[in-house]
């Protein structure tokens, strides 16, 4: 519960410079609370200031105590950390980051501290310490300097040797992280050679030279401070080619972590070195706190540093993914066909795949291995699917919609529009069709092939209540839905997995390296190892989804069970498997039974939710990546409703072709 705050007059009677540490500290804390106030109005908090001044002015004892007090806390802070170190991570790697400011939120912090940035966080912990700190005039600035510090040279010059401190410590870790080889072997050529990090340390003290000499000129400082900008803007450009790098050779999270880290260090230092020469020094001081409160706010957010971190390696996916997609989406009736065809061989396949899963649970195995042989029969299953080329519907919406997602930075006209509205209908009956081939195909042949076992065992391939249990979880009015819509989160999971896998392939070069290396190369000769490396790369990122896609819809559930959750998996194209094994055991007098239709009944919508869950957050996530915003969508829901109406059957039918 937080303790009420003191007022004016308590906080002074309370001020003691010789008091310890931690005092000390919690007496700024208190006043910086009072100056805050209801934290809703910053004229109100820029006069509270303006009372301070005028009280401590008004009594002379106070006043020498405040000084005193002020001298002490100079004396005993480093606010060398502040200036340079504020706001950056301790660590380069992104997940020492993450942990670190989990740390921070969970931990409480002690004011009893010798680091300035430890005792900003508790002094200026609000986002409205910002709005005020800027808000405070010259006039008054210049007073509370007056105040502090009066007729006191040695307190400029010491201001003056924090901020060059703070600029060479700057300048120091911009050089170690320039050298780093993760970043500079990935530097463009020319970047390389120019060498912009070499002399930034003779720079910046060439400028110290320039402010400290008694007898410096300002040309010569303003030409010291011009060369360290230069070179500053120079290691930026030389940094920044490395993500060229990285659109045609993967994304690493950590490296884009460092690099960000990087750009954020050399604006520091243009920050500082802007404050250091600026004839308004107590304004640009309030400004480079207020900044600092705002960096503050950034770097106690996990969320910020993850989303920053991530979002080049959530474009990098959406690209390889769209790439993918685009051979999922038909346009004209021949490929339509062959998406039919390409189905019905997946349907075929999963055929198989659902009665392996009826002897899996005959085995009566526990609930992890169950799980687990379950995720390995449909992981096997989906890999054959792959290199057979054929295809299961449900797999194909994560990698259209980055796809979709792509076409919509082109709208910018209604011809483009109705391009778009073109795309979504290719789409919509490519869904269709794969759904319809998968399901027209899996259905019949479980059924005409647990027919057969029957007939040549004697006795139906699954039990009478097996089928009953396969009819009431697929009942419309039971959990399957939910369960379906869960399926689609699994299924743009696994396109996740799918997109990062590739990208860690090509990041790390592995292709090249199955190439070329010489113990690869002389265990399976060259043309073999070339064969291989072309062979990962084509398909390694089918293979990442569809091991983790067919495990997840294995062990999530029993991972669930163990936590009493109750999640199950819904697969449009394994329901239908099952419904046709639950018809061949249950007989023909099936049909008579109202469980059945109601289970057929859900059969297209489980088709829908797994397709329309996948598809949406996968194109959420490309949108983002892709920075599309502000687009029309209503002239877009617009179009599609026109065509709707127009021509329906374009969303379900390829348009014949002219002859």
């Amino acid at each position: 519960m937080k303790r009420p705050a003191p007022d004016l007059a308590e906080l002074l009677a309370a001020l003691d410079p010789h008091a310890g540490l931690g005092q000390r500290h919690v007496w700024l804390i208190d006043l910086l609370d009072w100056v805050r106030g209801a934290r809703d109005s910053v004229p109100g908090s820029t006069s509270r200031v303006q009372l301070f001044l005028e009280a401590v002015e008004a009594r002379p004892d106070v006043q020498r105590q405040l000084q005193t007090w002020w001298a002490t806390l100079v004396e005993s802070v480093d606010i060398t950390t502040l200036l340079a170190d504020f706001g950056f991570a301790k660590d380069t790697a992104l997940l020492s980051e993450a942990a670190e400011r989990l740390r921070n939120k969970l931990l409480p912090h002690s004011p009893e501290t010798i680091d300035a940035s430890e005792l900003f966080v508790l002094a200026l912990p609000s986002a409205f310490d910002a709005k005020w700190l800027g808000a405070l005039d010259e006039a008054t600035l210049n007073r509370l300097v007056a105040l502090l510090t009066p007729q006191s040279p040695q307190g400029a010059s010491r201001w003056q040797h924090a901020l060059l401190d703070a600029i060479t410590y700057c300048a120091g870790q911009i050089l170690s992280t320039g050298f780093a080889p993760g970043l500079r072997l990935r530097m463009s050529e020319s970047a390389r050679e120019s060498q912009p990090f070499h002399a930034l340390i003779r720079d910046v003290e060439s400028l110290r030279v320039e402010v400290l000499h008694a007898l410096r000129t300002p040309d010569r400082l303003q030409e010291a401070a011009r060369r360290l900008r230069e070179r500053l803007e120079a290691c930026r450009a030389a940094a920044a080619t490395v993500y060229t790098h990285f659109e045609d050779n993967g994304i690493s999270v950590d490296l884009v972590f460092r690099l960000r880290q990087l750009r954020a260090r050399i604006l520091r230092v243009r920050e500082l070195l802007d404050c250091l020469l600026s004839p308004q020094p107590a304004v640009t001081a309030a400004r480079l706190l207020a900044h600092l409160v705002e960096v503050g706010q950034e770097r106690r957010s996990l969320r910020a540093l993850l989303a920053s971190n991530s979002s080049l390696l959530a474009a990098k996916v959406a690209e390889r993914s769209a790439e993918t997609g685009e051979h999922y989406i038909t346009r004209t009736a021949v490929e339509y066909r062959s998406m039919v065809k390409k189905a019905a061989g997946g349907g075929a396949v999963m055929a198989f795949t659902t009665l392996a899963k009826f002897a899996l649970y005959a085995m009566a195995l526990s609930a992890f291995w169950g799980g687990f042989w379950a995720g390995a029969n449909y992981a096997l299953s989906f890999v054959l699917v792959q290199l057979l080329h054929f295809t299961v519907a449900t797999k194909q919406p994560a990698m259209t919609a980055p796809a979709m997602a792509a076409k919509l930075k082109e709208l910018a006209s209604g011809e483009a529009i109705e391009s778009f509205v073109d795309e979504v209908a290719h789409l919509v009956r490519s869904q269709v069709a794969a759904v319809l081939g998968n399901v027209l195909v899996v259905y019949p042949l479980v059924l005409g092939l647990a027919l057969l076992i029957a007939w040549a065992k004697g006795s139906p391939a699954i039990s009478t209540k097996e089928a009953g249990h396969v009819l009431e979880s697929l009942h419309l009015l039971g959990p399957s839905l939910l369960f379906a819509a869960f399926t689609g989160v699994l299924l743009f999971a696994s396109s996740i997995i799918a997109g990062w896998t590739e990208n860690w392939f090509v990041l790390h070069r592995l292709d090249s390296a199955v190439r070329y290396n010489p113990r690869i190369t002389s265990r399976l000769g060259k043309e073999r190892a070339a064969r291989w490396a072309h062979f990962l790369r084509e398909n390694l990122s089918g293979f990442a989804a569809n091991i983790s896609l067919g495990f997840m819809l294995g062990l999530v559930p029993a991972f669930a069970g163990f936590f009493g959750l109750g999640l199950d998996v819904r697969h449009v194209t394994l329901s239908s498997g099952q419904l046709g094994a639950a018809t061949a055991a249950l007989g023909w007098d099936v049909i008579h039974q109202s469980a059945f239709w109601w289970a057929v009944a859900t059969i297209p919508l489980l088709g829908a939710l797994n397709v329309g869950v996948s598809f949406y957050m996968a194109f959420r996530l490309a949108l983002r990546a892709h920075n599309v915003s502000g687009v029309d969508r209503s002239r877009i829901y617009a179009a599609m409703r026109h065509r709707l109406l127009k021509a329906p059957l374009s969303f379900f039918v390829p348009e014949r072709q002219a002859a």
